[in-house]
């Protein structure tokens, strides 16, 4: 039998779970202070609705689960591999959202503010801040149009990060219809954009040069290519620059509003920017797409963007829909870094106790410690010099002993 987790899975000690909790209901509080509501979906989805959700590159990484029992041996003999699977673990909770949506749209307020914080799967090659199981914190707002949707998310997930001791990031905005009508207008074919647009988005990462060559590895239009190089080199990718290339300049107005309004709400605290170049990989995004990116980790830390036509594919009519992710491992991960401590917790202390003491008084001595403590209770070891050491060693503060009101404290031993 193997005792280590599975790769890209990870157990968690106590003191790091201790953490997450924390940083999970700091987050939840924030959500919910904002008038958010939590729910929660299957974290497996029909394959056909995973098939056909557009998740870009996310698709190639879903975990299948295979057919069973008859349906099984069917699948087989018909010697087609996408028959072998019926259902998989979500790779993202925008789609189980909108199937919950439109199952439940009914019974639910308008505009719906909703939380989510679970578990999702990737079949990723496992590195540093890429699991294979991790956790989303997201909020998101089914039924409004308005980029005042996107102001508000943008405002209530800074400040949950805020309210965690998370600083110095900066919010990346940008609409995909505007990066889109540009690329368009320089002379690349529409059924390309998705293509060219994940190339741009690398721009940050492999600079013009590398950006000009895989379009030319990708055998683009040369004239094409040409124009979006020499745009870039012209150093103007200003919105104004963006914009008036597109067929319809008007589409930026909603941008500009979400910019300065986010900019106004942020008061110095963090930064806003335009970023031309950013597109995020997932195919559902319709509008306006966000990160939040720091200079403590290499990549975003939270993202998201419109999506307004994925419940339509379960009902057939369009619902404005846009959503703010927080990746809760990355921002545990710089936190942990950077030594965090939880404010206000605690310190631990161990109640010892020996054979044939009154075990019912012990618990009513620990009780009362509470108050000051958390209180752990113990057995006393026969070599106590031992047994304190590796409660030092765990993080106790001290140790108190059953019936004495002594409270031994280890930054006061010799």
């Amino acid at each position: 039998m193997k005792i280590q987790a599975l790769k890209g899975m990870r157990d968690l000690l106590p003191a790091e779970q201790s953490l997450r909790d924390y940083i999970q209901g700091k987050i939840l509080e924030t959500y919910r202070a904002a008038g958010f509501e939590r729910i929660s979906t299957p974290m497996l989805e029909d394959m056909e609705n995973l098939d056909k959700s557009e998740g870009g590159d996310n698709l190639n990484l879903i975990f299948k689960v295979m057919k069973r029992g008859e349906k099984l041996t069917a699948a087989l003999a018909s010697g087609d591999p996408k028959e072998l699977s019926d259902m998989g673990l979500r790779y993202d909770l925008t789609l189980p959202l909108s199937r919950y949506y439109a199952a439940n749209r009914n019974e639910l307020p308008n505009p719906f503010k909703v939380i989510q914080t679970d578990r999702v799967f990737r079949a990723e090659r496992p590195q540093k801040g890429r699991l294979r199981e991790f956790v989303q914190c997201d909020i998101d707002i089914l039924g409004d149009s308005s980029p005042n949707a996107e102001v508000e998310l943008i405002d209530v997930t800074t400040r949950a990060l805020l309210n965690i001791g998370f600083t110095g990031f900066t919010v990346n905005i940008n609409d995909r219809r505007i990066l889109r009508g540009m690329l368009e207008s320089m002379g690349f074919a529409p059924e390309t954009l998705d293509s060219v647009c994940i190339t741009f988005d690398k721009m940050d990462k492999i600079g013009a040069e590398g950006v000009r060559a895989e379009l030319t590895e990708k055998q683009l239009p040369a004239e094409a290519i040409n124009a979006l190089s020499d745009f870039i080199a012209a150093g103007d990718v200003t919105l104004d620059a963006v914009a008036a290339r597109c067929a319809d300049p008007a589409i930026a107005d909603d941008l500009k509003y979400v910019l300065s309004t986010a900019s106004a709400l942020a008061a110095g605290r963090y930064a806003v920017a335009y970023c031309p170049s950013l597109v995020r990989g997932q195919g559902y995004y319709t509008g306006m797409v966000f990160e939040v990116t720091c200079p403590q980790f290499a990549g975003a830390v939270a993202g998201g963007g419109r999506y307004d036509n994925m419940v339509g594919k379960f009902i057939g009519q369009q619902v404005p829909a846009v959503g703010f992710s927080i990746g809760f491992e990355r921002v545990c991960g710089i936190l942990l870094e950077q030594g965090y401590q939880i404010p206000g917790a605690k310190a631990k202390l161990a109640l010892l106790y020996q054979k044939g003491d009154d075990f019912a008084a012990v618990l009513h001595q620990a009780e009362a410690l509470r108050e000051q403590y958390n209180v752990t209770v113990l057995a006393q070891g026969k070599k106590l010099g031992k047994q304190l050491g590796q409660l030092e060693a765990a993080g106790f503060v001290g140790a108190a002993f059953a019936g004495k009101e002594e409270i031994k404290l280890f930054s006061e031993r010799n």
